[in-house]
């Protein structure tokens, strides 16, 4: 099935050249397609932290969302010009809470798995019925361990075909990191980890993570003391190379049971009160060096960062863009004047462009991009992808169509987010996919 995949994965990158770089004529930068209307009363549809909002396996990509009744609806096309095609489903979740949002993955047999709504409560977890089906089974348990209390559901597709499941077990400020296997050879689940970042009662881990194409496993988290979101502090990591058995540090050197905040390696340290924001966005090079994107403030302005593994030494660049700051306080989910930022590498003509996707109050919330070519000492430049406001969106794109192909696919909906889990009265909007042709911007930056 790798192989089979993996044969596929090129035919549609063919397919995706043939038709124009991103599946789009060569003189078009920006396409959309629209696939249904979706609950934009605040922005659980548009969280970053679903993972995934969009994905493709082999030629067919799917997608879902939570409609103005609450229900979860599946869609899926063909690649690079199929329609729609939707299957609202006997499921719903509670969307009056942004946290709970919908995260997807499809394994190597094209079993399409979905969980849903989640902020501190039991297991919500289906599979389809059928390989690239729409149509989901009855809900079920994984492995029955640890699963009362869920938040954070992420799905991370294996080279092997296999799926890895993340999600936080406990409360803000006092929870750990689980870490499930899907084996899709014998259709099971099992438990690789309890407590794979042990927040010691004290504090716990806000993480994002990566699968590179070599299938190095990439984690980084903040650490959070307490519901306040000012008490985010510093930025750790760590890796592991055979599918999330055994994870170590940069140097090699292998972590000995639970990461705490003491045996922790340290990509960048942030004090508490720095704005630091948490679940954010990584990715790697062709060569497997991870790079971080968070936002954060220094000199009283708030910046997008960028902390990243070069020749085995941690730097920083900070991009530098933006004019003003704000301060990050509080619990629940944010209003803030800003995304979260997503972030891809484009390596192309011995150029190592590093991007970033975001939105920003100052730029009319619009969905933006800002990039840079890190062989070079040029300042960043930005652009803006859409015309109109898109609200309180948050970017997620499909990572594994771009890992193979370098299509960028981007969910788009606008969306309204009240501070602290409030709602506004906004009716259901177009749910989309943007797809941009990265090198008609990035190889004419006038």
């Amino acid at each position: 099935m790798k192989k089979q995949r993996f044969l596929i994965v090129l035919v549609l990158a063919s397919a995706l050249a043939l038709n124009g770089c991103n599946a789009i004529k060569p003189s078009t930068t920006l396409q959309e397609k629209e696939i249904g209307l979706g609950w934009s009363a605040n922005s659980v549809n548009t969280v970053i932290f679903r993972q995934n909002a969009v994905t493709t396996f082999n030629t067919t990509q799917f997608t879902a969302y939570y409609d103005q009744d609450a229900h979860v609806v599946l869609a899926k096309r063909s690649l690079p010009d199929g329609d729609w095609e939707l299957n609202k489903t006997e499921y719903t979740g509670k969307t009056t809470d942004a946290h709970n949002a919908i995260s997807l993955a499809v394994d190597g047999e094209g079993y399409l798995h979905v969980s849903w709504d989640h902020h501190d409560n039991s297991l919500r977890y289906a599979k389809s019925v059928a390989p690239l089906s729409l149509e989901l089974g009855e809900k079920q348990e994984m492995t029955g361990i640890e699963e009362e209390k869920v938040s954070y559901p992420q799905f991370y597709n294996l080279p092997d075909g296999d799926v890895l499941f993340m999600y936080r077990s406990g409360q803000s400020g006092r929870g750990t990191l689980i870490l499930n296997r899907y084996d899709t050879a014998h259709k099971t689940w099992r438990q690789l980890h309890n407590n794979l970042i042990d927040g010691e009662e004290l504090r716990n881990a806000y993480w994002q993570a990566y699968v590179d194409v070599q299938g190095a496993v990439h984690l980084s988290w903040v650490w959070r003391e307490t519901w306040d979101v000012s008490t985010n502090h510093d930025i750790a990591y760590a890796r592991s190379l055979d599918g999330g058995e055994t994870w170590e540090r940069t140097t090699g050197q292998v972590y000995d049971g639970p990461i705490t905040e003491s045996t922790a390696e340290y990509a960048y340290r942030i004090p508490q009160n720095s704005s630091l924001i948490n679940q954010t966005s990584m990715t790697t090079d062709k060569t497997g060096n991870p790079f971080i994107a968070n936002y954060w403030n220094e000199e009283g302005k708030t910046q997008y960062q960028i902390v990243y593994l070069e020749d085995g030494i941690w730097k920083k660049e900070n991009t530098a863009f933006r004019n003003s700051g704000f301060e990050l306080g509080g619990g629940g989910t944010k209003k803030i004047p800003i995304s979260r930022p997503e972030l891809f590498i484009y390596e192309n003509q011995g150029k190592k462009i590093l991007g970033l996707i975001f939105r920003d109050d100052l730029r009319g919330s619009k969905i933006s991009l800002a990039y840079k070519d890190l062989k070079t000492d040029t300042q960043w430049q930005v652009k803006d992808l859409s015309d109109e406001n898109i609200g309180d969106w948050e970017p997620n794109f499909d990572k594994e169509l771009y890992k193979h192909t370098k299509a960028l696919h981007l969910f788009k909906q606008k969306v309204t987010q009240i501070d602290g889990e409030g709602l506004s009265k906004a009716p259901a909007t177009p749910v989309s996919i943007l797809e941009i042709n990265l090198q008609n911007i990035l190889t004419n930056p006038k």
